[in-house]
């Protein structure tokens, strides 16, 4: 089975995270595979709105640490940041189903998304300090501006896993949903926004990210240091101590 499934329905391209036995972490082939799959339906004339969703168990713990050490040499080019980029990039929008997990990458891809939906199963988290990481995805600049400095800098610099009642009250998310739910709910309000006019709901989405190229700045001076801290000696010791457990 692909570890990253994709499905076209009435005009939203369904993207699933499916490798369930390791809690859906990102490999640097999945995030390949997610970009491909992205860039595929932004070209796609007949696909006009995307769902991002993982397993009822899990939305993704985040990276592949090991596999992700394997290539610690970060440009725009790399799997998981061309990623990224590409997300930021989309014209059409995005909605997400998020049960279980959904950690580092987990919660920041959020950020990119138009619509959110979680279950009550949901745990988020932001754990970049706990390795010696710095954020990504433009998370130092969309978190302050999303939940206010002090709310940021809480979920950033103690990297504590937090519930969805808080990332509802955070509008990291719109609503909770029940669990057997949320993929339901969740592709309904993705066909909604794929039936509306594609030309006026792209025109809309562009008005309300007109920051997009502060965030572009943004998430190339994170990944800049997110290089640096990669390759520092308390990261190092941070990611031997985690591969341990």
């Amino acid at each position: 089975m692909s570890t990253i499934q994709v499905q076209d329905e009435q005009g939203v391209r369904i993207i699933t995270i499916n490798r369930p036995e390791k809690r859906n972490a990102l490999s640097l082939e999945m995030y390949t595979s997610l970009t491909e799959y992205l860039i595929q339906g932004e070209s796609d004339n007949a696909i006009h709105a995307f769902l991002i969703k993982g397993q009822a168990e899990c939305f993704t713990s985040g990276n592949d640490v090991a596999d992700f050490l394997t290539n610690s040499n970060l440009d725009a080019e790399h799997p998981a940041f061309r990623f990224l980029f590409t997300l930021l990039d989309l014209t059409k929008p995005i909605v997400a189903a998020v049960t279980g997990a959904a950690v580092g990458i987990g919660t920041t891809l959020l950020l990119h998304c138009d619509l959110v939906y979680a279950a009550p199963s949901a745990k988020f988290q932001l754990p970049f300090i706990n390795l010696a990481l710095v954020p990504e995805a433009g998370a130092s600049l969309l978190l302050p501006q999303l939940v206010g400095l002090q709310k940021a800098s809480e979920l950033l610099l103690l990297g504590e896993s937090f519930g969805p009642e808080t990332a509802k009250s955070l509008n990291i998310i719109n609503e909770l949903v029940p669990g057997d739910k949320v993929f339901e709910h969740s592709l309904s309000k993705a066909k909604k926004l794929a039936s509306q006019p594609p030309q006026a709901l792209q025109a809309t989405r562009a008005l309300l990210r007109l920051n997009k190229e502060q965030i572009r700045d943004q998430m190339k001076m994170e990944l800049k240091e997110f290089e640096t801290r990669l390759k520092s000696d308390e990261a190092k010791m941070r990611f031997q101590a985690f591969l341990k457990k």
